[in-house]
């Protein structure tokens, strides 16, 4: 009796490990099968012609800031996106204590409100994608349209925004700002059409959807100025 006892203790301990081990290996198969929104995924999942990839170090800055593939097309988007709005940020500042028209006001405050998070945005797609911020010495000053940013103002025509007050000021503000939003539009769709990554084409299409509305608002503005 005491033998047969011995030999089913031993038995159930045998099947007890034999579970936890297979348990333990079964636990390891399904972490790595899971998605973490880490630089092997989105790298293998990236088109061939996509000539950039996230820095192990930046996993999982990317899964924060915008998950899934990227391309060459997104970074540049980004890239360029970002001192163009800071532009229209520099813009829209020159406003306060220039401006008259309530609805030049009004649009100056929704371009802040819109632009300034999404220069935060896209310059955290930047940093988790292990890309560099500017693409290319310059790029980030008002007469950065040699880099191929459309509907860049010159530093002239920002002084020249400067220098008028009142009925002036909207007037002249809402003519650069029609070609400066006609240029990001243009960025914009582009990257509707080139890029990959989700959250950034969204993006595009926010900025689509929003500027064209804006442009439609600034026309109005100056038929009636």
């Amino acid at each position: 009796m005491r033998t047969f006892t011995t030999r089913k203790l031993t038995l159930v301990g045998a099947v007890a490990a034999t579970g936890l081990l297979l348990s333990a290996c079964g636990s390891d198969d399904g972490m790595s099968g899971m998605d973490h929104g880490g630089t092997s995924s989105a790298t293998a999942s990236a088109t061939p012609s996509a000539s950039v990839s996230a820095s192990p170090s930046a996993s999982v800055s990317v899964d924060a800031a915008a998950p899934g593939a990227f391309n060459d097309a997104d970074v540049m988007f980004a890239q360029m996106m970002i001192p163009h709005h800071e532009q229209a940020l520099e813009m829209a500042k020159l406003a306060d204590g220039r401006a008259e028209d309530p609805e030049v006001k009004k649009l100056v405050a929704a371009i802040e409100q819109a632009q300034d998070p999404e220069i935060r945005k896209m310059k955290a797609w930047l940093k988790g994608w292990g890309t560099p911020e500017s693409a290319g010495h310059g790029a980030g000053n008002a007469g950065g349209s040699g880099h191929g940013m459309a509907g860049m103002m010159s530093e002239q025509d920002m002084k020249d925004l400067a220098a008028v007050k009142g009925k002036a000021f909207d007037r002249k503000f809402a003519e650069l700002m029609v070609a400066h939003h006609d240029g990001a539009v243009a960025m914009a769709k582009v990257e509707q059409k080139d890029g990959r990554n989700t959250t950034a084409k969204q993006l595009a299409d926010d900025v689509v959807r929003t500027q064209s509305t804006e442009i439609a608002e600034l026309r109005k503005i100056l038929d009636r100025l």
